[in-house]
């Protein structure tokens, strides 16, 4: 059952995309089986952003996405780890989710703040990584025609992201 709290912009959304965004709410939670398979890379991912070292952290998210594109029997998915954030009046970008007909999607993320170059703590970088593979995950498992920021994407993604942290 869709939550009781629509975004804002639901208002804006034709019907079809309202049917879109009613199904992406109603989808809580995702499971993932023998979650402490990840449980390395999740530790080499936090590895390496520690020592502040994109290329490893760009091959751990990587590996991170893959593993999770295999749980889930989805196309493969490039992962780009690059420095600072880009910024602009409305704030910091933190990551990107692109796909286009007949080439792999592609998932970016930043490790440093736009402001400050701060490398971005451990569990915001896995989060924003995982937010990132949720809207994969919408396209290629749930078969939504969008992926849209919903409460149930939100806390799709807070499954997710739980499931990886607490091995």
């Amino acid at each position: 059952m869709p939550s009781n709290k629509k975004f804002s912009y639901y208002r804006g959304l034709s019907a079809g995309q309202k049917r879109i965004y009613d199904r992406s709410d109603s989808i809580t939670s995702v499971k993932l089986p023998q979650a402490e398979r990840f449980s390395l890379v999740v530790r080499d991912l936090e590895r390496a952003l520690k020592r502040e070292d994109r290329a490893a952290t760009q091959a751990a998210a990587q590996r991170l996405v893959r593993g999770l594109c295999t749980v889930f029997e989805l196309p493969r998915a490039k992962v780009k780890v690059l420095a600072k954030r880009p910024s602009q009046s409305w704030g910091e970008m933190h990551g990107l989710y692109e796909h286009e007909e007949g080439s792999a999607p592609v998932i970016t993320v930043w490790m440093r703040t736009a402001k400050r170059k701060d490398v971005v703590a451990f569990k915001t970088f896995l989060r924003t990584v995982v937010h990132e593979f949720m809207h994969h995950l919408d396209f290629a498992y749930l078969k939504l025609e969008d992926s849209f920021h919903t409460q149930g994407f939100y806390q799709r993604e807070s499954s997710l992201a739980k499931a990886l942290l607490e091995q």
